[in-house]
């Protein structure tokens, strides 16, 4: 049996130092990649748009989670599904507020120029509009996606 570790170091460590050469390409390769100019300028750019995209949807964001619209939108459309023996799901994902019941699907989504409501049926959009938390009926809404 000692003749199969012949030759091996005495520690067993051959891959090992492979394993750390592969590291070290590795981290040198993403150094590299830090140090391009074009794509250290392209990701700023990339980083500063997305911030200020997301500057320009925070107020619309903000009406759609706090706004006593949204929580009465939820109530009817509970209400609305219970009458037609329908459950209404909600989730939040991220900024977007989406609404399933049975096939129909309404996300409701923050822009820069407001709230986008996005009414689809069996997974094939039927129809987007806009949608004003301080001036629309949640009653008007939520109907318009259930009963249509």
């Amino acid at each position: 049996m000692g003749a199969v570790f012949e030759g091996l170091p005495a520690d067993g460590l051959v891959n090992m130092s492979f394993l750390d050469n592969l590291e070290n390409n590795l981290n040198a390769l993403e150094r590299l990649e830090e140090k391009d100019p074009d794509k250290v300028r392209r990701e700023q750019e990339r980083r500063e748009a997305d911030r200020s995209a997301a500057l320009l949807r925070a107020p619309h964001v903000e009406a759609l989670k706090k706004s006593a619209f949204t929580s009465e939108l939820l109530t009817q459309c509970r209400t609305i599904g219970h009458a037609q023996r329908v459950l209404v799901r909600f989730t939040w994902i991220g900024e977007n507020l989406r609404l399933d019941a049975q096939s129909k699907r309404m996300e409701l989504i923050p822009t820069a120029q407001g709230i986008t409501a996005v009414y689809s049926e069996d997974g094939v959009e039927r129809e987007r509009a806009t949608v004003d938390p301080q001036s629309d009926d949640a009653e008007h809404l939520a109907r318009r996606w259930l009963v249509v």
